[in-house]
């Protein structure tokens, strides 16, 4: 099965506590693991795994198609922003 993949580098100095409000807010309803440094969250459209560096939070998404891919990826920026409403992020994806 061939699988698309997109990933952001979303530049913030509070990546830490956005991958763990984004995990903890899916947990109650999708397969979650984290910590303070990384997570993952299955969905049933793709998986999205995160990544908190000192100046970034890097998102890395995997889905069957390019609709779920879409799907998934306005799912994670919609809960993203309003967990950061304090900031603007600026999310560029790159596809592979």
């Amino acid at each position: 099965m061939t699988t698309l993949n997109s990933k952001a580098a979303v530049p913030t100095g509070h990546a830490s506590r956005y991958l763990q409000q984004l995990c903890k807010h899916f947990a109650h309803k999708r397969p979650v693991t984290f910590d303070e440094q990384a997570g993952e969250i299955s969905f049933p459209i793709g998986d999205c795994r995160l990544k908190a560096e000192r100046d970034a939070l890097l998102i890395d998404l995997t889905a069957p198609g390019a609709d779920d891919l879409e799907q998934l990826k306005d799912v994670v920026v919609r809960h993203l922003v309003r967990f950061a409403f304090r900031e603007e992020l600026r999310i560029d994806w790159q596809t592979g």
